[in-house]
């Protein structure tokens, strides 16, 4: 499509860059959805939670780059994507959290806080995990979370 095609449907840079990220959130909402549809157990909801999201945000690329790039902060739709996302995150945490204990797997006190806790998680391996390549293979890290969340760290006696 040439340049003044897409200014026929775009009126700036900036509503082209913000429908690009509209699009990849709506990839990353299904993909995420069809994967926890996908498995009926709540540790394997939450496995596949946690792989497909990060997953996701490594072929993302505009989306993760809009949402947690403080530089492009002066876009004042890219605050109202960042607070839709991290509330849709929770919800579906919670949803898998509520799921767990329902079925008596999880043992969680306040679905709120372990779903922000979770997501604190998640939010902190992108930085390491997508910036800084290390050779380290994204399947091994994300096990070792997930061993962390589900076992903990504490032997039990």
């Amino acid at each position: 499509m040439g340049k003044s095609s897409v200014y026929y449907y775009f009126k700036s840079k900036e509503e082209i860059f913000q429908a690009v990220v509209l699009y990849e959130a709506n990839l990353l909402r299904n993909e995420l959805t069809t994967a926890i549809k996908a498995v009926d157990s709540p540790i394997s909801k939450m496995e596949k939670y946690v792989f497909t999201r990060m997953k996701a945000f490594e072929k993302l690329a505009n989306y993760y780059n809009a949402i947690f790039d403080k530089n492009l902060a002066h876009f004042e739709f890219i605050e109202k994507i960042r607070e839709k996302y991290d509330r849709e995150e929770i919800a579906i945490l919670r949803l898998i959290l509520y799921y767990g204990v329902k079925k008596k797997i999880f043992k969680v006190e306040n679905s709120e806080y372990t779903a922000l806790a979770i997501q604190t998680t998640m939010k902190g391996l992108e930085v390491p995990m997508f910036w800084q390549k290390r050779e380290v293979n994204i399947d091994h890290r994300l096990r070792a979370i997930l061993d962390v969340l589900f076992y903990g760290i504490v032997m039990k006696t």
